[in-house]
This record gives C-alpha cells, sequence and structure tokens, in this order.
C-alpha cells in the first residue's frame, strides 16, 4: 500500500492531486485541521491534512470520474468510482459486464453502515474548488489583520506603560490622580506633554509636586476659559430641561426658579410634560405651591402652545420634560418635538455625575444634533470622581452651565465656575 499526506487550504483541493499522484482507486483515510508556520505561535495559518493511500496490488487504469471524501475517524473512507465510469472501464479493460471491486473498496462497501446516523451529502467539486479558495482566503486575510491589529494594541500599552514609569514621580502622581477622577486617557497624555514640553522651554530638569499640580492647574484652567458659567440670561423666556430619568429635573428646576423669584426678582411660571412618572407632576406643582407660582400640564405637543397662551404674563418659564432612555434617539427627536418655541429660550441637559461617562456621552451626541450645548451636572455630592465634567467639554463642547450638590432649594446649585471645579479635579498637591 502506498500512503501519501497532502498539506491544501480545502479539502477539494486535495482531490485532482490524489488523483493524479494515486491513481482513481485511492482512499482518503484521514482529514483534520491544523496550523502551518507563524512566529512563536502566532500568526499560524490554517491548513487541512488529508492522508490518502492506494492498494498497490489493484489495477491502475481507470476512468477519470467526479469523486466525494468521506470523512471517518476510526475508519478510512474511499473515493468510489461512478457506476458509469465502471462500465466503460470494463469494456476498454475487455472484462465482462460484473465489476470487482479493488479490496479497499470492496471492504467499504461490505461494512455495516446502519450505525452512521446521517449520509454524507454529494459534493459539486467543481464550484467548491472554484468558490472555496476565495472565501477562505477572505477569512484568512481578516483574522491576519485582527491578529496584527491585537499585536499593534499590545504594543502601544507596554510603550505607554514604558513611558509612565519613566516620568519623574510628581508627574506620575498627577497621572494616577486624574486616572482616580475619570479624566480621559488622551487628555491625560496630552496634559503630561505639555507640562514636560514647558519644563522643557524653562530648562527645568526636575519637578517637584506643588509645581506639577500648580503647572496642571493652569494648564486645565486654559482649556476650560471658554466654558464659564454664564447662567441665565437675562433676555431669556423659556428654559426647558432634558435628560435621563432620575437625574434631578425636578429638582434643578425648582432651585433655579427659586433664584430667579426672590434674587432676580422675575414672574416665573412652570409648564411639564412629565406625564409618565407617577407623581412627578405632583413634585413639581409643590414647589409651584411653595413658590407662589402657576403651573401647566401638557400631554402632548399640539397642547405647548396653549400652556405657552396661560402664561403669557409670566417673564420666565421653566419647562420639565419627561425622563426617558435618551440612549435610544428615537426619545430624543420625541422631546425635542416638545422644545419648539418661538420666544428666545435655552435648553439644558441634567446628567448626574453619579453615571457612568460612556453613557453621559451617548446621551448627550444624540441631543448634541439638536443645538443641545448646556449641561447641568447634579449630584457632585454624592461622588468623588469629576473628570466626566472635563470630558464632556473637551470631547464634544458642551458647557457646563450649573454644578448641584445637594436636595436643599435654592441653595445647593452654582453656576459653573472653571476655577474651583479644577481645584476639585486636581485636589490639593498636599493630599
Amino acid at each position: 500500500m502506498k500512503v501519501k499526506r497532502y498539506v491544501v487550504n480545502a479539502v477539494p483541493e486535495a482531490l485532482p492531486m490524489i488523483r493524479t499522484d494515486l491513481g482513481l482507486d485511492a482512499v482518503i483515510l484521514n482529514t483534520k485541521e491544523i496550523r502551518v508556520g507563524g512566529f512563536l505561535g502566532m500568526f499560524g495559518k490554517k491548513k487541512m491534512e488529508v492522508i490518502a493511500a492506494v492498494d498497490t496490488n489493484t489495477s491502475k487504469q481507470s476512468t477519470p470520474v467526479r469523486s466525494k471524501p468521506v470523512q471517518s475517524r476510526p475508519a478510512a473512507a474511499a473515493i468510489s468510482p461512478h457506476p458509469a465510469a465502471r462500465s466503460e472501464s470494463s469494456a476498454a479493460l475487455g472484462e465482462s459486464e460484473s465489476y470487482t471491486p479493488p479490496p479497499a473498496i470492496a471492504a467499504v462497501q461490505r461494512a455495516d453502515t446502519s450505525s452512521i446516523p446521517l449520509e454524507v451529502p454529494k459534493l459539486n467539486t467543481a464550484s467548491v474548488e472554484a468558490k472555496a479558495p476565495s472565501k477562505d482566503r477572505q477569512a484568512k486575510e481578516k483574522e491576519l489583520l485582527d491578529e496584527i491589529l491585537e499585536m499593534k494594541k499590545w504594543v502601544l500599552q507596554i510603550s505607554k506603560q514604558q513611558h509612565m514609569e519613566a516620568l519623574p514621580a510628581p508627574l506620575q502622581e498627577l497621572h494616577d490622580r486624574l486616572l482616580e477622577q475619570e479624566v480621559g486617557e488622551q487628555w491625560i497624555e496630552r496634559l503630561i506633554e505639555t507640562i514636560q514640553k514647558q519644563l522643557q522651554e524653562d530648562e527645568e530638569k526636575t519637578i517637584e509636586r506643588e509645581s506639577a499640580w500648580r503647572m496642571a492647574k493652569a494648564i486645565l484652567i486654559e482649556w476650560l476659559q471658554d466654558f464659564q458659567g454664564e447662567g441665565i440670561h437675562p433676555d431669556t423666556r423659556v428654559v426647558h430641561f432634558v435628560g435621563p430619568t432620575g437625574v434631578g429635573k425636578t429638582t434643578s428646576i425648582a432651585k433655579l426658579a427659586a433664584e430667579q423669584t426672590l434674587k432676580a426678582g422675575r414672574k416665573v411660571g412652570f409648564i411639564t410634560s412629565d406625564t409618565y412618572r407617577i407623581a412627578a407632576v405632583d413634585q413639581l406643582r409643590t414647589y409651584a405651591t411653595i413658590l407662589n407660582v402657576p403651573l401647566e400640564v401638557v400631554f402632548s405637543p399640539a397642547e405647548v402652545s396653549r400652556a405657552f397662551k396661560q402664561l403669557e404674563d409670566r417673564e420666565l418659564i421653566f419647562m420639565d420634560t419627561a425622563g426617558r432612555n435618551f440612549r435610544n434617539e428615537l426619545y430624543v427627536s420625541e422631546v425635542n418635538s416638545l422644545l419648539q418655541t418661538d420666544s428666545q429660550s435655552e435648553t439644558y441637559l441634567v446628567l448626574s455625575l453619579t453615571g457612568k461617562y460612556r453613557d453621559m456621552a451617548t446621551v448627550a451626541e444624540h441631543f448634541a444634533k439638536y443645538d443641545v450645548g448646556r449641561v447641568v451636572f447634579t449630584k457632585q455630592d454624592e461622588t468623588n470622581a469629576y473628570g466626566a465634567i472635563l470630558n464632556l467639554a473637551l470631547e464634544q463642547g458642551l458647557k457646563p452651565a450649573y454644578i448641584a450638590y445637594g436636595q436643599t432649594v435654592p441653595d445647593d446649585i452654582t453656576p459653573f465656575r472653571t476655577d474651583s471645579y479644577v481645584e476639585q479635579l486636581l485636589g490639593d498637591w498636599n493630599d
């Protein structure tokens, strides 16, 4: 018996080679997937190993036929000639109509196949040989590209780690502090690079912790100089509040309404469309009673005009909207339909500092499409991480208008101040 091993991309590729090398009486003994090449166990290419054999005592004369490979782990599978080919072969050899198969094929034919659960389907080897290499090549190219990208990511990560280890101790501590504050990596790296550049220009070889904090504070204030909170403009007549559920929109409205009523002396009115949440209307009505301001409830965009007409004597109108899952852009568009007004208006997105930054960024990105560019950040007293404010400002250009830090109305809210925010972000250099 003659045995030969083939390594190919797909099993159909081995069939013509087996017919050429071993003849039509060849038997496929086994097929399995292997990896070839690569470096240190990586980037190896997937191949198919095909083991074929032929009984050297059988006749080598036969007519080319279409065959199919049958894989079986314990037993060998044969490439069986087509019946028409058998008759043609017998006629060519001058034999009788009876056909005597080779021993290997006869053994497979005599085997009890009742235990085989499924019949191996016939393959159109012509189409498989034409299509398989192309799909296989595309899959391998994608796999190789994924491995290269993963390797690149790994190398960049190691490079960053080595770079951080080479930094002076004060800059390493600054890096760790900003990471704890959940500031984005790109802004931390940019800040440290700016500090290092200033040190080179000043020809300073060493830096103390106090100096690092002082330089970082000056740089961050410069970055945020255009984001200083301005509060509600005196000419604004309508202020809309939008945001996810549970972020404190209604409480923020009450705080700002009390500020405008008690400090600015403006006549204030309330409109609410938050009819989804249980007792939401009652909560705002309680604040309206305390502040002695009128409240209108709307159930659809068609009722907004009617509510504004009822409050036409008010100098400033605060409009509360329902909190929804604003990671869904459909809900964002629904709320935006309530915000259309002919009067000079401002819209504030309300976000909680206790939420995940990734979710906050998604919500902010959806509202940015409708020109919502101001943010009220709430629940500052419930977290020690304030990096989300910096990230949203630098990445999406959102202006932090107010910072709320408690439940007391109207005291626990203040306009955003760049210097005080940066001090909170960096902490005391002595800590």
